[in-house]
């Protein structure tokens, strides 16, 4: 009976509010993507200045640090009485939480490139910067990318508490769920979170194979 009245408040939700969960959708699939997108940005040119100058790495490594232990909603929190409400904050407190494993898988990654490639590189007459862009990174790439498929799950996982400063997507229905006592309406929710999540790791799991495929095949 009680699964019945479960399906029937599902089927009802969906039947009559069909816009309004596209609406949502979009907006956590763009707030996401937004701050993905920054937040690979940010990282992999952090994780370069640190590697050209390691006298940066010491304290550019450190402020990461802190601030990967600084829970996304005391930084929503805290961003409220400089930024307002809306995208602005939610989008800052993302990217703070998407930068930091971009940025020490991009530093892991340029750090550990085979010592006999780089001096095969040198011997052939490349300056430090072709190596950097045509030996380091390219050999990096997997690496990196691995992380930024970890960040792009907890971006969207984290997307949900936008909705407590008004920036919409799916966390409004699983706050008005709480609200309400409404076990449809959090099924809903984290349900559409978790398959989004699901959809962007395969994704980005694919473009992986794509862009790295001689590394599958050597496999």
């Amino acid at each position: 009976m009680l699964q019945e009245s479960l399906g029937m408040q599902l089927a009802t939700y969906f039947s009559d509010n069909w816009s309004a969960f596209f609406a949502l959708g979009r907006e956590h699939i763009e707030v996401s993507l937004l701050a993905l997108l920054c937040s690979a940005w940010i990282g992999i040119t952090l994780g370069y200045l640190t590697i050209t100058y390691k006298r940066s790495e010491k304290w550019i490594v450190s402020l990461i640090q802190i601030l990967r232990i600084v829970p996304s909603l005391a930084v929503l929190l805290l961003l409220i009485p400089l930024m307002g409400t809306g995208m602005k904050p939610a989008l800052v407190a993302l990217i703070l939480l998407g930068v930091p494993p971009i940025l020490m898988n991009t530093i892991s990654g340029l750090n550990h490139i085979p010592l006999s490639v780089l001096e095969s590189a040198k011997g052939a007459g490349m300056s430090d910067r072709q190596m950097m862009w045509k030996i380091k990174f390219p050999l990096a790439a997997p690496l990196i990318l691995t992380e930024i498929k970890t960040a792009a799950i907890e971006i969207i996982a984290s997307a949900t508490l936008a909705a407590k400063i008004g920036a919409g997507g799916f966390g409004e229905i699983i706050f008005t769920g709480l609200g309400l006592n409404r076990i449809d309406l959090l099924l809903i929710g984290g349900g559409s979170v978790a398959i989004l999540a699901i959809l962007i790791g395969v994704l980005l799991d694919i473009s992986e194979r794509m862009l790295f495929r001689y590394q599958f095949l050597q496999r």
